[in-house]
């Protein structure tokens, strides 16, 4: 259920209305995308993982628009590797073609301790596309086992991304 903040909420839905006022402040950054012959299945619609691609692209897109480096430049803290996808979901409403100039918003929706939620919307002018959320966790990698853990989402990228 989407939450309308001008409507008068019930008690079980007060969380969700506390949600929609708190997502409405958040920073949402586009990341345009011109649509390529060879983005298309032979239909001439454009081929669904590339949307993923462009989600993902516009995610990094993101943090850097907000400000931070590229996560290989990172020394604090050390070993960074990234934030590698936990999960996605996607969901499609309109085709799109070639010679289409397309625009992902991009916003952080939650984040928690070691993880985020990116929420994207692709929209050509007014008209939603497809829209997806992506669970992305903060990385490090040991030096010496080579292993990849969470780790705390570092408080700078709390304090731009907000």
């Amino acid at each position: 259920m989407r939450c309308n903040p001008t409507r008068r909420a019930a008690p079980q839905c007060r969380a969700d209305l506390a949600r929609c006022y708190h997502r409405r402040m958040n920073k949402i950054i586009s990341f345009d995308v011109d649509v390529l012959f060879g983005d298309c299945d032979p239909a001439g619609i454009v081929f669904f993982p590339n949307f993923l691609k462009w989600m993902d692209a516009s995610s990094l897109n993101f943090f850097m628009q907000c400000g931070l480096p590229p996560w290989r430049d990172w020394t604090d803290p050390p070993h960074m590797i990234g934030t590698p996808l936990i999960e996605i979901r996607t969901q499609f409403h309109r085709p799109a073609t070639y010679g289409q100039t397309l625009r992902v918003h991009t916003e952080v929706s939650e984040f928690s301790r070691k993880t985020f939620t990116h929420r994207h919307e692709v929209k050509r002018g007014d008209e939603l596309i497809c829209e997806g959320t992506e669970v992305r966790a903060f990385c490090t990698r040991d030096p010496d086992t080579g292993v990849v853990k969470a780790i705390p989402i570092p408080e700078i990228v709390l304090q731009r991304c907000r």
